[in-house]
């Protein structure tokens, strides 16, 4: 008959201090972060359309009315409009006999239409003076459109600044020769003129960074400044073997027809061999 031993009790587990414990259950816990409400735009939908003189027009304007004609595209018509603030309708055939025309004026060069006055609005849109007509008197202001192409703008700006300010001087060169600026000169001045042509210009500078005909430009240029092609008003030659690249038509820039026929298929090989030459000499 077998007997069955007991298992050791082993070592107790270590207990831990009192002072410890009571940390441990004092320790305050962490408050759940209340979630924040979405703030949300109110959108008002009482906005006037706003209208500016283009030029001039003086501390009061007004728009003519008398025998203003528009061409109705739905009835294939001339039709003639006038603003009578009692009739629904601004075209003079749809109006009553007690229609009543009132002058529409511009007070400093603008004017306010309420939504109130759809007609008004109407006959503004549809007045031949006006800009989107073809007009030339005066337009309606989109602030949204504007502010977009502001913002553009500041934003086009603030990257043409970026990039002359942080990239290698050396990836810089190609940019400043296309705008004519003298690459011999010291670091700080070709980064100084290249951010005035970035913050007049900050769109097509940023443009021109990846363009193909930039790297061409600033390749012919330096392959003329050091005597790899020669620059004629007849052509464009080798320098070495003095034969020719491409024939310049009278009046044009050797420059302006050398890029362009580097662009092309043909000229390709003719750019391949330039700018080997180039690097040999760098």
């Amino acid at each position: 008959m077998t007997t069955k031993q007991k298992k050791s009790p082993g070592r107790p587990k270590a207990q831990k201090p009192a002072v410890e414990q009571a940390a441990v259950l004092e320790q305050p816990q962490k408050a759940t972060p209340k979630k924040q409400k979405p703030i949300r735009k109110k959108q008002s939908l009482n906005v006037a359309t706003e209208y500016e003189i283009k030029k001039g027009g003086g501390i009061v304007f007004m728009l003519p009315q008398k025998g203003v004609t528009i061409y109705d595209e739905e009835k294939d018509t001339v039709r003639e409009i006038r603003y009578c603030p009692n009739e629904p309708s601004i075209f003079v055939d749809e109006q009553s006999e007690n229609a009543v025309r009132k002058s529409v004026s511009f007070t400093e060069g603008r004017l306010f239409v309420p939504r109130e006055k759809p007609n008004l609005k109407k006959f503004l849109d549809l007045h031949p003076a006006n800009k989107a007509n073809g007009g030339t008197v005066f337009s309606v202001v989109d602030k949204t459109r504007d502010a977009a192409k502001e913002l553009e703008k500041e934003f086009a700006v603030s990257d043409a600044v970026s990039i002359v300010r942080d990239r290698d001087i050396n990836d810089l060169l190609a940019i400043a020769l296309y705008y004519g600026i003298n690459i011999n000169s010291n670091t700080s001045e070709i980064r100084y003129n290249l951010l005035r042509i970035a913050k007049s210009k900050p769109i097509e500078f940023m443009q021109s960074l990846d363009s193909p005909e930039v790297t061409c430009r600033s390749s012919i240029k330096q392959a003329a400044e050091y005597q790899i092609i020669s620059l004629r008003p007849s052509g464009v030659y080798w320098f070495d073997a003095n034969s020719l690249i491409v024939s310049v038509p009278a009046g044009m820039d050797p420059i302006d027809v050398m890029v362009r026929f580097c662009l092309t298929e043909k000229g390709a090989s003719t750019l391949s061999v330039i700018e080997e030459r180039l690097n040999k000499l760098a």
